[in-house]
């Protein structure tokens, strides 16, 4: 039993947990308020949440709060465990047992829980016990407390949406007292907290997503390449850094679609989506996009104008190979290039542009390069022209891109 202080104490500490929890954007920010708010509310000197990974079998962690031992660290790169090493909660990993039922969390001690130990099912006792005692079990909760200096844990199990996510693990250090059942109960309901919040920022995170790619691709989309610009456009104001646009123009789409079908023609496009995807990666950082239609582009930040060219290229290149279509325009516009201050995104859209418009004109087979043709460049004339009248491609794509 709980006596009334202690409770009070707890149903504070609950609900500044649940304070914590609706502050966080991202699930690794909640996983950070968790592990840090739990620990505190249950008086641990150690927290840890962790991630079951299915399709690996493992156990890995994500956070580390609170005094941390030897070979820890806050946020670990690649802290994980095998699933064979945990028996005694292989169970939750079912989906039987997800679907239906309410986990428990359970007592682990330095000295290894025994079957009369109330915190955990008889079958879960016997396993540890095993384990501790050096039994089949190999790597255990038990071996683990000994060897880092702590008496004893809580464990408890976090499901989102019906399936085990993972655990909240909370320590106390050797001389501390020992968790028991009514310490187990209140990480459920902790762990219950922070599985709900989990799956909000999922939810979050997944909208944010989908706000940000296109659904046939799995590119960026218009507004990513928006966000991208402005941002990668403040950083060449401020510190002179190179931004690069490269845009493409992938040419008979219409001609696949009326031949041979809407599916042939989305196939088209998700196979240069996936071929400028991989161009994209030979520039660290650069962002592929599908502006809309047939129309894709890279945003590339802090790389040299002729690495992009090469990276222009790549694309042509591999666009030629495909099955179906008839090959790339592209045209390239990059502030490390002859042409002229570019303030705004506006201005960089309408080099590139004005590239690719000229580049599918000349029916070329590589790059055109914005500036590359000073001091008459055709390009930038292109570009500097009143939009008065512009021509038909040019009217599509400035209500497309500009508004």
């Amino acid at each position: 039993m709980v006596d009334g202080t202690a409770a009070d104490v707890r149903l504070r500490a609950v609900v500044e947990l649940a304070q914590a929890l609706a502050t966080a954007q991202t699930p690794r920010a909640a996983v950070r308020a968790g592990a840090r708010r739990a620990r505190l509310a249950i008086g641990g000197s150690f927290a840890a949440i962790s991630a079951w990974e299915r399709e690996a079998g493992r156990l890995r962690v994500l956070v580390n709060d609170g005094d941390l031992a030897a070979g820890e660290e806050p946020e670990p790169v690649d802290e994980s465990y095998s699933v064979h090493d945990f028996p005694e909660i292989a169970e939750f990993l079912h989906d039987t047992w997800a679907g239906g039922g309410a986990p428990h969390a359970w007592v682990d001690t330095v000295e290894g829980a025994g079957p009369s130990d109330p915190s955990r099912p008889a079958s879960d006792a016997a396993d540890a016990s095993g384990a501790a005692s050096g039994g089949a079990g190999g790597w255990s909760r038990t071996a683990a407390l000994r060897r880092r200096g702590r008496g004893s844990c809580v464990v408890a199990p976090i499901v989102v949406h019906g399936r085990a996510w993972g655990e909240l693990y909370v320590a106390r250090e050797i001389g501390e007292p020992v968790f028991g059942r009514t310490d187990a109960d209140f990480a459920s309901v902790l762990a219950a907290l922070i599985a709900a919040a989990i799956a909000q920022t999922e939810r979050l995170a997944e909208v944010k997503r989908l706000a940000f790619t296109d659904p046939l691709t799995g590119l960026g989309n218009r507004r990513a390449v928006d966000v991208r610009l402005e941002q990668a456009l403040e950083g060449h104001r401020e510190r002179g850094t190179v931004v690069s646009l490269v845009v493409c123009d992938l040419n008979g789409l219409k001609k696949v679609n009326d031949l041979l079908g809407h599916a042939v023609g989305d196939r088209l496009l998700e196979r240069f989506g996936s071929l400028l995807s991989l161009s994209a990666a030979m520039l660290p950082g650069s962002l592929a996009a599908r502006l809309g239609g047939d129309e894709f582009c890279i945003v590339a930040v802090g790389q040299e104008a002729a690495e992009v060219e090469r990276m222009a290229e790549e694309v042509c290149r591999r666009a030629e190979e495909l099955e179906v279509g008839e090959g790339v325009a592209v045209g390239v516009a990059s502030t490390g290039d002859a042409i002229g201050q570019v303030s705004s995104a506006r201005r960089l859209f309408r080099l590139a542009d004005a590239a690719q418009y000229r580049a599918k004109a000349l029916r070329a087979a590589h790059p055109v390069v914005a500036g590359r043709e000073a001091p008459d460049d055709p390009v930038v004339r292109l570009a500097d022209s009143p939009p008065a009248s512009p021509s038909a491609p040019e009217r599509r794509s400035l209500r497309g891109r500009h508004g």
